[in-house]
């Protein structure tokens, strides 16, 4: 019954992305079962006794990635005997700046992992090589989309991520599914537990404040994340929904400088908040800390009544345009978001998978609540501006929960990113 409903559940996903794309994602091939923790064994080989040695150095984070790309890269080296794969640590969020200094100086890695939403900068700058989009065929159509730039395909598509609303099962029963119900709730929550919250969140994290922008399907750069010359930031939706975030203060009495991300994942981790803003990338460190947590699709902003719009990401592995080992790379490259990988990938982060599977094991629960705000998302745009809106923005958001006049914040912002 489990598997039927999160069969569901990914149709649902698919649903929702195509809708995004206007594009239907072909068929998936018949999926493992994400259960299975079996590591599938390799083909037979025939060693050629000629074949080059070849070191692949692949850049990913840790806490769960790091795993998988040293199991992939077993895996792959069994069948690939003259290939090795070597994991080094460059952060989601570092790689994109660093390829730009090593990959010309000739330090950088063969491939290496970024958000999809840097691709434009990446291949203006000529970081990232050009790939054969014949491998893509039964990738979801917004991971496909979240991987193409003018009609061409730069990366593979390992995971997929939105985040929503995780709750702490020993503080709140049922989740609110408005966000004034969540003012609610966390007004008598504070009253009633001194030195705790009934919400937390990283206030100046962009990521996830954007949402309040979205009210009225009110999206960045617009419908198709490409209006270069509009961000939508400073729309009549954006203003109003910014109004609503800056009164958040009321039960987040907090400086948004003092509301990092470390910070309100150790205050949820410690069972000092009943709700908090996160995404997959926890669910490992949660459950290893013994936290009984919920998650659910994000609370609908006043006005609407469905969950509030996330930005989705799709993880992706990009082949390194510096790289003297381009075949091999892409070899590799493609094994990763093979069913088999994307099942091991899965299991071991809960990161959710690019192709249709359904979703089980121990992380399904918290996976299905992801999915079920996936289709309340929309990708990340790609365009270079969105380099921009990353520098901008979080000392913007920062600056309108600290009480800044958010018309004149959003106007500069939009200046800034856009131009005008």
């Amino acid at each position: 019954m489990k598997k039927i409903l999160a069969l569901v559940l990914v149709l649902a996903l698919i649903a929702g992305f195509a809708a995004c794309t206007n594009d239907t994602p072909a068929p998936a091939p018949p999926a493992p079962d994400p259960t299975d923790t079996a590591t599938p064994a390799p083909a037979p080989v025939e060693v050629d006794p000629d074949a080059e040695e070849i070191t692949l150095v692949v850049w990913e984070s840790l806490d769960g990635p790091d795993e998988f790309i040293r199991q992939a890269g077993a895996a792959f080296n069994a069948i690939h005997p003259h290939i090795t794969v070597e994991f080094v640590n460059v952060e989601l969020g570092d790689a994109a700046t660093q390829i730009a200094l090593d990959g010309p100086g000739g330090v950088g890695p063969d491939l290496f992992v970024a958000g999809h939403d840097r691709m434009g900068d990446l291949v203006y700058g000529q970081h990232v090589a050009p790939l054969d989009a014949s491998y893509l065929s039964n990738i979801l159509a917004g991971s496909l989309m979240a991987v193409t730039f003018n009609d061409q395909v730069y990366g593979f598509p390992i995971s997929a991520e939105t985040y929503g609303l995780f709750y702490n099962r020993a503080l709140v029963d049922t989740p609110p599914t408005t966000w004034e119900g969540v003012v609610e709730f966390a007004r008598d929550f504070n009253a009633e537990n001194p030195g705790q919250y009934g919400f937390v969140m990283a206030t100046g994290n962009s990521y996830y404040s954007i949402l309040f922008t979205s009210s009225e399907n009110n999206m960045l750069f617009g419908p198709d994340g490409t209006d270069a010359t509009d961000s939508r930031l400073n729309s009549p939706e954006s203003i109003a929904g910014l109004e609503f975030f800056q009164s958040l203060r009321e039960i987040l009495p907090v400086a948004a400088g003092d509301l990092d991300d470390g910070t309100v994942d150790d205050i949820f981790v410690a069972g000092q908040a009943a709700m908090h803003i996160t995404g997959p990338w926890n669910i490992m460190r949660f459950r290893d800390e013994g936290l009984d947590f919920g998650v659910t699709t994000l609370p609908s902003l006043p006005g609407n009544n469905t969950p509030a719009m996330s930005f989705s990401g799709t993880r992706t592995m990009y082949l390194s345009n510096y790289s003297l080992n381009k075949e091999a790379a892409e070899l590799f490259g493609r094994f990763v978001i093979s069913p088999e990988m994307q099942a091991l990938r899965y299991e071991i982060t809960g990161a959710l998978p690019t192709i249709a599977m359904e979703l089980g094991g121990e992380f399904g629960e918290w996976a299905n609540g992801i999915l079920e705000q996936l289709a309340f998302s929309y990708p990340m745009p790609s365009i270079p501006a969105m380099g921009r809106f990353w520098d901008v923005m979080g000392d913007a958001f920062s600056a309108v929960w600290d009480g800044a006049d958010i018309q004149e914040t959003m106007d500069t912002a939009n200046t800034a990113i856009v131009g005008g």
